[in-house]
């Protein structure tokens, strides 16, 4: 058996718990997930999932302009009650099927 090491970092203590339940739900636990990522590092050379940056990049001040833009778009809609909403809904359905 090749020589153990420990391997210690820091991270976010809501996302370990998180990504924690989830290799519990796979049946194992973060220790063996982090070995497969580094066995898998090791056989692709490299990050063993796609890592690039999007095309186009949005800016706060972009994102923010957008956002108050739909804001004032969905000010001019019509309220609408919940029976309202399931009718649309229903007929949408029915045309649909048809």
């Amino acid at each position: 058996m090749a020589e153990q090491v420990l391997i210690q970092f820091r991270a976010d203590k809501e996302l370990k718990q998180e990504v924690a339940e989830i290799y519990e739900s796979l049946g194992m636990d973060l220790p063996t997930a982090f070995r497969m990522f580094m066995t898998r590092s090791k056989m692709v050379r490299g990050l063993p999932f796609e890592a690039t940056l999007p095309e186009t990049t949005v800016t706060r001040e972009e994102a923010k302009r957008a956002f108050y833009a739909l804001r004032e778009q969905a000010a001019d809609v019509p309220a609408m009650t919940l029976d309202e909403i399931n009718e649309e809904i229903a007929a949408a359905r029915a045309e649909r099927k048809r």
